[in-house]
């Protein structure tokens, strides 16, 4: 169903612990799960209770005002098919917001113009189709269409694995989540005791520069727009997780495409202004023992060129289905941190439903610094606290709810912004687990 291909064993494990193995690990421990097929799912539902507006870019913020939205997030289907204990096809699709029926085009007859037709907002989404050959512990290859473990939420995006209803923003807010593409990967695990490492390096589609903007960086750079991928400059991926002591998963990655801009839609869109090289950089980890469970994370990123992207991308077509919001920044950075207890064992009452309050503190800018002569817009700078409980009435199923609270133009972790504060208490339900495997 997901890249770590999640046994029912494991579903319960991680629905307990809001945590699990990193995706080597996983992969090689769970292919004993199941004989020769599996189909599953997860999915979420979010209502949310607001009081602002849906413009923060006027003068004081967003307007003070009372909505409410309610919205599926996400419904995954997929399911695995062993060949052979050794080859296994895996696949996934998602449908995010209740599905989409949206076309793009680019009509290189009509001297490249776009065509867009809507019938319905959202998206449908093939997040994973790839085949894996298992070898050894320490060298597994596995080619198609699979997720990028780039940040915490990409490398564990179910959502058992994130306390709040929603993914947290300082994870989806500069980068792409969940983040899938089409290319090769490599992966394995080795070393025992305390020098326990899973590893991942992959080959992928990289991101195109037509999509970065000024509200989320490179995030809208994702391809899957059109039937083909640019390959031009193929994105490189590194992910490296260390879990020597119990309970404990710490890890890092790197992304980085030499030139973002070989992968416009045109190719001739940036080739006057030089390469455009995005680098990106994260560390994460989570600590579970009984009665706690902890994560944190960290991202930092670099667009090269950003001047050219900031020149080019506010004169795209209309008809493009890019934003074309500038400036794009040269650097962005967003940190979070996390901590839930488990009400029942912390207060040892025997029997006790698992109950987690939680609490969490983020901060994300995807406009950290930008090239001259732009300048930074700081309502895009927000340092955010999140109080909520997630009660697990069954093992796969979760129902959250939360309050959050944004200040908006500001790194301090407590106190009002410069612009108006956004606040909103929002409850859900979620689910995963496998249905049939045979």
């Amino acid at each position: 169903m997901t890249r770590r291909h999640i046994s029912l064993s494991a579903v319960v494990v991680m629905a307990l612990a809001s945590v699990h193995m990193p995706a080597a690990a996983q992969q090689l421990a769970d292919t004993a799960g199941y004989r020769k097929f599996r189909f599953g799912s997860y999915g979420e539902v979010v209502a949310a209770f607001k009081d602002y507006g849906i413009n923060r870019f006027q003068a004081d913020g967003a307007t003070k005002e009372r909505r409410n939205t309610i919205s599926i997030p996400r419904f995954t289907l997929g399911f695995d098919y062993k060949f052979t204990p050794k080859w296994i096809l895996g696949a996934e699709i998602e449908f995010e917001g209740g599905g989409t029926g949206m076309a793009v085009e680019l009509e290189n007859s009509e001297n490249g113009e776009y065509e867009t037709e809507i019938e319905k907002g959202g998206e449908v989404a093939l997040e994973q189709l790839h085949v894996t050959r298992l070898i050894v512990p320490g060298f597994n290859v596995r080619a198609g269409h699979q997720v990028v473990p780039v940040g915490l939420t990409n490398a564990h995006h179910e959502p058992v694995n994130f306390f709040g209803t929603t993914r947290p923003e300082s994870q989806t807010s500069m980068i792409p989540s969940t983040w899938h593409a089409t290319g090769v990967s490599v992966f394995g695990t080795f070393g025992r005791g305390y020098g326990v490492f899973d590893y991942e390096a992959m080959v992928v589609a990289g991101l195109n520069a037509n999509g970065f903007d000024r509200d989320s960086w490179v995030a809208s750079g994702k391809q899957g727009f059109f039937e083909d991928d640019n390959f031009t400059s193929p994105g490189y991926v590194a992910r490296l997780d260390w879990r020597g002591v119990p309970g404990l998963r710490t890890g890092v990655s790197f992304y980085y495409c030499r030139d973002a801009g070989a992968n416009a839609d045109k190719s001739q869109t940036y080739s006057s202004y030089g390469r455009i090289p995005v680098e990106i950089f994260t560390w994460d980890a989570q600590y579970r023992n009984r009665y706690i469970t902890a994560r944190a994370d960290l991202t930092w990123g670099h667009l090269g060129n950003s001047k050219a992207v900031n020149e080019r991308n506010n004169r795209l077509p209309g008809a493009s289905p890019y934003s074309r919001l500038t400036p794009v920044a040269k650097n962005t950075l967003s940190y979070g941190a996390e901590i839930g207890f488990n009400f029942g064992n912390v207060f040892s009452i025997a029997g006790c439903p698992t109950f987690m309050p939680f609490a969490r503190y983020e901060y994300f800018n995807p406009q950290k610094s930008v090239a001259k002569p732009y300048t930074a817009d700081r309502r895009l700078e927000v340092s955010k606290w999140m109080v909520g409980l997630n009660w697990l009435p069954l093992p796969n199923l979760v129902v959250k709810a939360d309050y959050s609270m944004r200040a908006i133009g500001t790194s301090k972790v407590f106190g009002k912004g410069d612009f108006n504060s956004e606040n909103e208490f929002s409850i859900g339900i979620a689910y995963v687990g496998w249905f049939c495997k045979r």
